[in-house]
């Protein structure tokens, strides 16, 4: 089975920076599209920035010129560097993946366990 992990949340001061991280591990044929998503407590789950296998980005209005999305496909990894964070960012953060486990096999799509994101004011 497909895993994905989470790392790099934690309690930061409102106008500082965090860089997550998100590896996918075990065997497959190839990974498609990549993302972060949210959720806020008392929230709903949303998309935060997502990452094509072209390498397109697309990001939520909220977290424009702030949050920049990446990934090494060498490594199987999608990073969400997060600058001049505020308060209401506060939220876990889920990794989201789409992976073919072979040729022969269809697409499925992968969270992660999510990693905690406090800002404080």
């Amino acid at each position: 089975q497909v895993q994905l992990v989470e790392s790099g949340g934690g309690l930061v001061q409102a106008g500082e920076s965090l860089r997550l991280s998100c590896a996918a591990s075990g065997r497959f044929f190839s990974i498609k599209n990549m993302g972060w998503y949210r959720q806020a407590p008392g929230k709903q789950r949303e998309l935060v920035a997502t990452s094509t296998g072209g390498g397109i980005a697309n990001y939520a209005d909220s977290v424009k010129g702030r949050f920049t999305i990446s990934r090494d496909n060498a490594k199987n990894t999608v990073y969400l560097q997060m600058n001049s964070l505020k308060p209401e960012d506060t939220a876990v953060y889920s990794c989201n993946t789409v992976i073919q486990p072979s040729p022969s096999l269809a697409y499925q799509t992968l969270w992660g366990q999510g990693t905690l994101v406090t800002v404080s004011s």
